[in-house]
Parts: C-alpha cells; structure tokens; sequence
C-alpha cells in the first residue's frame, strides 16, 4: 500500500483525527516505493527495491507536543499510535515557540509525479547499468556507479480541516569512471522527476572521456585563477547560498546577510546584476511539493534578481515575530544564466583552469559564507583558448558571495541535485593548495 491515492489517504487520517482527545492534532501520512542498482570495477554489485508507507501523528495540549509514528493501520494500531502521541504529549515541556495548527490553505496542484517512474522495472535498472557499464569495459575503463527511484506521496491533516496532498518521483543516476593506471578519474551526475529523460549511455560517455582526458595530471601553482566551473561545481556553492538565506539568522546577526550594527541586506545588490534566483514549485524542469512540511503553501518566488536579495526564508514561528508572511525555504531552485557554451568560455580564457566539480566542502565562515573543499574527477589547465593538460586537484577557499561578484560569464542551465544551475566563468577564484587525490 505504499502509494495511496488522496482519498485513500484522507480517510485514514479522518480516523486518526476522530480519535484524538488533544486540544489540537496534526498528521503526517507518507509512502514510497522504488529501487536501486549499484555497479563496481564493471560489474553489479547489488540491487533491490523497497516499499514504505509510514504515519506520523502529533497531539498538542497548550504548548506540549508529542509525536508517535506507527507503519500499520488497522483501527486498534491507529489508536494505540494516537494514545501514545497524547501520553508523551503530556510528559513534554511547554516549547516556547509552539505554533499552533494552520487553518485551511489553498494549494497548487503539484507537478512533480510521473507514473513513468513508478513504473520502473529491476530490468530496466539492470540495461541503465549496462549502457554506462559497456563503453567503459571497451575502452578499459573501470565504471562505479549508483542508480536510485523512488516514487511517492505526502499527505498532511490536522483537527483544523486543513488537508494537503502530493505525489513525487525521480530517479538519481552517478557514475564515477576510472582509468586502469589510477591516474585519470572522471564523474558525471543526472536526475529527473522522468525517467524518460534518463540517457546512461550519454552520461557514462562523457564521465569516460574526462577519465581519459585526466591521465597523468601536471601540477601547477596554487594562487588565483580564472576558473570556468561545470553546473556540478557551480550548483555546490550556490546552494550553499540559498539554503544559507534564512531570516533568523540574518535578524539575530549570524548571517552573510547581517550587517553590521543590526539589520539586514534585504533589498540591497550583494552579487553581480546578472544573478537572477527563484523557485517555483510548478517548473517544468526541477518541481518539487506546493506546501511546505508544516502546510504552509509555496509559491513561486524571487530570491535574487538583477543581484539584489529580494526575498528571505521565514519559518512560521519567526514570521509572527516579525510581523511577516512565512515564506518557506525553496524546494528547489532556478538559477538564470546566459548564451555562452563552455566551449565558448575556454576559447575567451587566456589562462585558467576547468572544474568538473567540487567535493568535501566544509564551512570556514558563515558570516561570510567562506567555504573549503577539493577540485575532483577532471581538472584541466586552459592557456590561449584551449585545453592544455589535465592538472592535480586543488584545494580551493572561496565563497558564493565573491564568486558571484566575479562572474565573467554563464552558460544554459542544467539541471543538477534537483536545480538548474548554468556553467559559469568566474575570475579570481582562489586555490590555496594542491591535492594528490586523483
């Protein structure tokens, strides 16, 4: 019963709000079904399937909450999950910035569901794994790669009537491809709320031709380059950005977004007027669910525009303190970008360095969003227009916040880790150090 239908859903959550005894009860009912295929040195490793379906139920009394989940749904065991939630309910402290139950919203309808993907079959994982298995033993290449799906609903009900329903699928393709002598590795990441859209052959080829272009890398000077930085690369840093535009932060001064003395930069330029950042649950390309966890309904919104932050991220208990709508942090994200190819951006490069992406990045600042991490799985040197040589890893410390304001150029959006993000060319980015990982 992993994927109920909203009516299926609805009146088991009926149930449980008919037999709570709370001042105020929320529920959360959710389910998924899928699969996996995993491949190492060109050849399967494992695969297998699964199937959940879990409630969540959450008695208030006053300010004391408390939260039981069960995965059986019979009238006895929805009971005993609603008796629990009331019994820890009272033995909880009073939370401080409880909120009550929203009242009845208006939702979107969600987009995000495609029976395409439901409907995937152990065969058509095992031809995925194939199609990126076959060229790399061709051309003796070591291929090592992970392939999930997943397809699903949310469902939310609470003792107010507000009732909230939405299904989801995607599918998650990586595979990293290694030369025999170990020294040229290439990587390649695809994913999609369609598996129709899935081509493993087309991303396996070009994770292969990075591992054959990045044999016997040079090493070169650490210092400031102008990096060209592949959607991968890009989307790490930039996400760590959005995610990062929290109101309360920003108020209580523990943001890139405080300034100093109190306030925020809200309304202020911060990156180049080319940035343009939004979500919309509803995209064509990267959908994600119309209400947020708590029921609050998500709309498209402008985060930055023209470089200016438009907009911060407000949970519900922050918004009342400020006196404001809450605004729940994106889904997903779209960032706009430009006309120019990659391939456009080496031939204007004079000197730089080719970033397939980014890997172990940890935070040095978050007042100013300085980030640490390593240049992984194709590195390459650019002089003149052209592709030189493959290089050695960097360690890199930059943030989004400069980057962004270094921006020389940006590409067509791609899709990566649920967003779209472009290709963009950044100058003065900071390598501090050389890695001797491959």
């Amino acid at each position: 019963m992993a994927i109920l239908s909203k009516e299926e859903a609805r009146s088991i959550m009926e149930k449980v709000i008919s037999l709570s005894k709370a001042d105020e009860c929320v529920v959360n009912l959710s389910g998924s079904n899928g699969g996996n295929i995993r491949y190492a040195r060109n050849s399967v490793s494992t695969s297998g399937s699964e199937e959940n379906t879990s409630l969540a139920v959450q008695s208030s009394f006053g300010k004391k909450s408390g939260t039981s989940t069960i995965n059986e749904f019979d009238t006895a065991s929805l009971e005993k999950v609603v008796r629990r939630s009331e019994e820890l309910a009272r033995l909880a402290p009073e939370n401080p910035e409880f909120m009550s139950a929203l009242e009845p919203q208006q939702y979107q309808e969600g987009k995000a569901y495609f029976k395409s993907t439901d409907d995937i079959t152990p065969a058509m994982r095992a031809q995925f794994a194939a199609d990126s298995i076959k060229p790399a033993s061709a051309k003796g290449v070591t291929a090592a790669g992970f392939l999930e799906d997943s397809a699903g609903f949310n469902a939310l009900m609470n003792s107010k009537g507000l009732f909230a329903y939405n299904q989801t699928s995607g599918v998650d393709f990586t595979v990293t491809m290694r030369t025999e002598d170990g020294t040229g590795s290439g990587w390649v990441a695809r994913d999609f709320n369609d598996v129709k859209k899935l081509n493993t052959a087309e991303a396996s080829q070009i994770a292969l031709d990075k591992a054959l272009r990045s044999r016997n890398a040079k090493a070169i000077e650490p210092g400031k380059y102008t990096v060209i930085l592949e959607p991968a690369a890009a989307a790490d840093l930039v996400q760590n950005m959005i995610y990062s535009m929290g109101a309360r932060n920003a108020d209580e001064g523990r943001s890139f977004l405080s300034k100093k003395g109190g306030g925020t930069k809200l309304g202020e330029k911060l990156v180049d007027e080319r940035v343009k950042i939004y979500s919309d649950p509803l995209h064509g390309e990267v959908p994600f669910s119309p209400w947020s966890g708590d029921g609050v309904p998500i709309k498209r919104t402008s985060w930055i525009e023209n470089g200016v932050v438009k907009n911060m991220f407000y949970d519900r208990y922050w918004a009342s303190k400020a006196g404001r709508e809450a605004l729940p942090a994106p889904g997903r994200f779209v960032m706009e970008g430009g006309n120019a190819s990659i391939d456009d951006m080496i031939k204007n490069t004079k000197r730089g360095v080719l970033v397939t992406r980014l890997w172990y990045i940890r935070t040095v600042d978050p007042q100013t969003l300085l980030y640490t991490g390593l240049t992984r799985d194709g590195t390459f040197y650019i002089e003149n227009g052209k592709i030189m040589y493959p290089v050695k890893n960097f360690r890199f410390n930059e943030s989004p916040i400069i980057m962004l304001n270094n921006l020389e150029a940006l590409g067509k959006p791609q899709r990566i880790d649920g967003n779209l993000v472009p290709p963009m060319k950044i100058r003065d980015f900071t390598f501090t150090s050389l890695s001797d990982a491959v």
